[in-house]
């Protein structure tokens, strides 16, 4: 004897709703995928955070700042992707820098990320002299300011260089000898220099072909291309293809004294004044 069964109309409402939220998981699923492109393209393509972990750039940049980085202005290469991935060879819509540019960049060894200052281009010829660099055979002009004073905090720190003393407020702050340097072409940008040490003399060595001479503003706390390359620390003549980004703006600045249990000292933690600032 045959045995027929009827469909139950409530098991075709249970279906459709099991229907209906695998559905909505899928487009959800489907919207998530789209978000995270968009923010890998973004990221690849147009800006990218860094973070300013030492004060190889002060007084430009300080520890604790973070920066949005504009990608395509010196074109893209495989240091410009993700895990540094293997798609490219070369640059692709390559620009070069200018004598002046703060760029962020990859270590030609470690790869790890860097930030400095450009000084030389490919056929420029770089020395130091007294502190003073020279560039195509002549002195970069240097002028004295009034000293460059920074509260003493955990991310900032009083250099060896520095003077330490109370400020107005009751703070502590360290004060260092600050210099003004113009590049041909009348560019300008200050660094600071801490008196003579070893690296304030260099006999002048030509930039090759493909690459850049860098050097922090912290003249006698940057391992830059006045030294030679080595894992972990001076990043020697750096090839252009290692670049990633070029400084473009301060979105966040904290000096390192904000605690996650008091959230009252993450607003006394921000250096306001900071936030916002072009580079």
């Amino acid at each position: 004897m045959d045995v027929k069964t009827q469909s139950v109309p409530g098991d075709a409402a249970n279906a459709g709703e099991s229907r209906g939220r695998d559905e909505s998981w899928l487009g959800f699923a489907r919207f998530l995928l789209l978000v995270l492109l968009a923010v890998l393209a973004f990221r690849t393509l147009v800006f990218s955070p860094f973070s300013i972990p030492s004060e190889s750039m002060l007084p430009r940049l300080v520890n604790g700042d973070y920066l949005l980085a504009a990608k395509w202005p010196y074109g893209y290469s495989r240091h410009s992707l993700p895990f540094d991935a293997p798609a490219m060879e070369g640059r692709l819509l390559a620009s070069m820098p200018e004598r002046g540019d703060i760029v962020i960049f990859k270590h030609p060894l470690d790869s790890s990320d860097y930030i400095k200052r450009v000084i030389g281009l490919p056929g420029d010829t770089v020395g130091v002299v007294g502190g003073q660099v020279v560039l195509n055979g002549e002195l970069i002009p240097r002028e004295a300011l009034a000293n460059f004073a920074i509260p003493v905090s955990p991310n900032t720190a009083c250099a060896w260089g520095g003077n330490r003393m109370t400020g107005a407020d009751g703070r502590d702050v360290c004060s260092y000898a600050l210099f003004r340097e113009t590049l041909p072409g009348g560019r300008q940008y200050e660094v600071l220099d801490f008196g003579l040490t070893s690296a304030d003399s260099m006999l002048p060595v030509t930039v090759p072909d493909g690459h850049m001479f860098v050097m922090g503003d912290n003249r006698d706390n940057s391992r830059d291309s006045r030294f030679p390359a080595k894992v972990g620390d001076a990043v020697g003549i750096v090839p252009l293809e290692n670049l990633v980004a070029k400084a473009s703006v301060i979105m966040w600045s904290t000096d390192g004294s904000a605690e996650w249990l008091k959230p009252w000292t993450w607003a006394t933690a921000a250096r306001w004044d900071r936030i916002g600032t072009g580079l």
